[in-house]
């Protein structure tokens, strides 16, 4: 899973990229125009991994993982500078949306005021312009094609204009229900308004966790409600408050410090492990485990996703010469607190092909090639 995280300028990107990943990139106090893209690899917080490594203590243990890109924010009306970014996000899984709600004078915001609505609101449409220019450059070309005797693909240039009519009414792709014939064409395209968003409000310490912080997370929620009625059933946007400063300060420290400083505050988790669920939640993923003396670990999969084709996440010739998965839920694993006593009450299961996998199944797949 690859997740883009854009935002204006001095929203607290790289801060909670630094946050996310542990590195310590350099934050600026002015809009940057220029540097490479960091990338940072990160694991995903599973307690339920955490506790078979107790349980089986094997040689080795490995988490789901999440890769994260940052780069420079993108600017109100630029274009060209812009499509650095969009060129750069094309094949991320979805954006998270770093919204600066923090206020410090040091740092200087490029629309010279604190309005968090209002970000949004520039980012989303740049996002929907971007689109809107690709589709109009791509409709034009389909049109010289077409008068030098080329046909058009008739199915394309019909998606490509149900697209523009949306951005033109200024609404993002995501907003927007396309039928899997339309889905499929649309693959290629990489458009960018259509990525599932998740919006990191990024607050002050002295913000967090208050009234004003909930507040702000409800007025983005109607937001998105009023301005983009999505007649989709699947939500495409998320959103959450969390400090980035103090979420960096965070990452640095060694588990027990972390720790201490959670109670602290009086926090529970850090937000970033929620940053994490959420994004999973998003893309509709789901994770099933391996467990043994060897490996302890996490795979993710789609949501729905039959046994045969999890098992082929694991090797392709498993998913080939499958024969039956060998299922025990994670709850009541613990419950019964080993594989043979969850067997001998019948909570290990046989499960043919078909199988939808749930979320935290114990899975051994049986296969012959």
């Amino acid at each position: 899973m690859k997740l883009a995280i854009i935002g204006l300028s001095n929203s607290g990107k790289t801060t909670v990229f630094n946050a996310l990943t542990g590195q310590s990139l350099e934050t600026t106090l002015y809009p940057t125009v220029s540097g490479e893209p960091n990338y940072g690899v990160v694991k995903v917080p599973d307690y339920r991994i955490d506790k078979l490594a107790e349980i089986y203590k094997p040689k080795k243990v490995t988490y789901a993982t999440v890769e994260y890109v940052d780069y420079i924010g993108l600017t109100k009306g630029d274009a060209v500078q812009n499509r650095k970014v969009f060129d750069l996000i094309k094949d991320a899984d979805a954006i998270v949306h770093v919204v600066r709600a923090f206020g410090d004078d040091a740092v200087s915001h490029p629309m010279n005021e604190i309005n968090p609505l209002r970000d949004i609101e520039t980012l989303e449409l740049e996002l929907v312009f971007g689109d809107l220019e690709f589709v109009e450059k791509r409709l034009e070309r389909i049109e010289e094609a077409a008068k030098k005797g080329k046909k058009p693909n008739e199915a394309e240039k019909k998606l490509l204009l149900k697209c523009r009519d949306t951005l033109e009414k200024e609404i993002p792709l995501r907003n927007v229900s396309f039928d899997e014939e339309e889905q499929k064409l649309m693959k290629p395209l990489q458009f960018i308004s259509t990525k599932p968003e998740v919006i990191v409000l990024d607050a002050g310490e002295g913000d967090l966790n208050t009234e004003g912080a909930r507040n702000l997370e409800k007025e983005v929620e109607r937001y998105f409600e009023n301005k983009y009625k999505n007649p989709s059933p699947v939500t495409r946007h998320s959103s959450l408050s969390l400090c980035g400063k103090i979420e960096m300060e965070i990452a640095q420290l060694s588990s027990e410090e972390a720790r201490a400083f959670l109670d602290d505050l009086g926090i529970e988790e850090p937000a970033l492990n929620k940053l994490i669920r959420v994004s999973y939640e998003l893309l509709g993923l789901i994770s099933f485990l391996t467990s043994g003396e060897d490996e302890v670990r996490a795979w993710t999969i789609t949501r729905g996703m039959s046994a045969q084709k999890a098992a082929g996440k694991i090797h392709s010739d498993i998913e080939r010469g499958f024969i039956r998965a060998e299922v025990v839920g994670y709850d009541d694993f613990i419950a019964s607190g080993s594989m043979s006593a969850a067997r001998d009450k019948g909570l290990l299961r046989l499960e043919g092909k078909t199988y939808e996998v749930k979320d935290g199944d114990i899975i051994n797949f049986r296969f012959n090639v």
